[in-house]
């Protein structure tokens, strides 16, 4: 069966087929009931995608952010849902606001049963234009700012001899590098490993640690450089072997069910949800084309380095952010409940 390319007017295979509508959910009604699962980026794009899966299923979510303002609109779209949210201000590069973030779940809800890294940070430039405070913004946010949380989550739950499940937002170029993407591919490189270090660390105590890596998968909260780059490849459907791009609520219904009880002999894995996107695909490699050429830059000068972007979702370049070049600490703003 095929169906008509109106692009290029030639018959092709139709691709993977759709999914459910949204709505829809992977596992039984009331799979979550009683359990509180925390959801860092939650406010936007992806993460909010995954917070909304557990919602359906009865969860109660505390989502965490930077972005105050991001948070309210996310929390009142994700209450309507019918389950409990509570929104909690968090850089997550700082342990103090990590621990209090966690207090004010327990005092809201209870201690999370489930915790999801989604927060991370991303931009593209040529490595050689990068500049030190770039990587290290793009490393704090999505590796040391991953094992904060899982630290802190960890240790809660071992203090209190309970199991629980840790959820890490990867990206392919983990396994195959970036290019265009040096500082974010080798962050999610160290969160492929914690993952993997962690399942075997913390597996008899009964806490779960597993990845999950998402395809494309456009959405509202994609900005315009991310945009940029994707629009000169033409149709993006046609690039993909499903013949198609993912959905955001896809990677919430893998990740409902890794941290579900039918997933409990399952950790140390990640997950990729992409339709077979990171695969080779060519009985031989496409033409090299330079970082610089893909981007429009100009041959490499030795000029001062790039300024950076950071995102609070995953980093298969999705949706990026634009704070300062080297963002300065949060301010303390207590997490919970606020912003109402």
């Amino acid at each position: 069966m095929t169906h008509h390319d109106t692009e290029g007017g030639a018959d092709v295979p139709p691709g993977l087929p759709p999914p459910p509508p949204l709505g829809a959910t992977a596992l039984p009604p009331g799979t979550y009931d009683g359990t509180v699962v925390l959801v860092t980026g939650g406010g936007t794009g992806l993460g909010k995608a995954v917070a909304a899966e557990f919602a359906r299923l009865g969860a109660d979510l505390v989502i965490a952010s930077r972005k105050a303002d991001r948070l309210r609109a996310a929390r009142d779209e994700l209450a309507a849902l019918g389950g409990r949210v509570t929104a909690a201000v968090c850089d997550i590069r700082d342990a103090d606001r990590v621990a209090e973030v966690f207090d004010a779940a327990r005092a809201a809800y209870g201690m999370p049963g489930v915790l999801v890294n989604n927060a991370a940070a991303n931009f593209p430039v040529p490595a050689e234009d990068m500049s030190p405070g770039a990587w290290r913004s793009v490393v704090d946010i999505t590796l040391t700012g991953t094992f904060l949380m899982t630290r802190e989550f960890g240790r809660r739950h071992l203090a209190a001899g309970t199991p629980g499940s840790v959820i890490d937002i990867g990206a392919s170029y983990a396994w195959t590098g970036g290019p265009g993407f040096a500082h974010s591919a080798a962050a999610k490189a160290g969160v492929k490993s914690l993952v993997e270090t962690l399942a075997v660390e913390w597996g008899p105590y009964g806490i779960q640690v597993n990845g999950l890596v998402p395809g494309l998968m456009p959405h509202d909260d994609m900005t315009a450089d991310i945009r940029g780059n994707l629009d000169p490849a033409g149709s993006l459907a046609a690039r993909q072997p499903a013949l198609r791009v993912g959905l955001p609520r896809e990677l919430g219904w893998a990740a409902t069910f890794l941290a579900s009880p039918y997933a409990r002999f399952i950790t140390g894995h990640t997950l990729v949800v992409d339709g077979a996107n990171w695969q080779r695909r060519g009985l031989v490699g496409a033409r090299v084309v330079t970082v610089r050429e893909q981007m429009g830059r100009a041959p490499f000068d030795g000029g001062a380095g790039a300024g950076h972007r950071t995102s609070a979702s995953p980093t298969s370049p999705t949706s990026p952010r634009t704070p300062p070049a080297d963002p300065p600490p949060s301010p303390r703003t207590p997490p919970g409940s606020p912003p109402t």
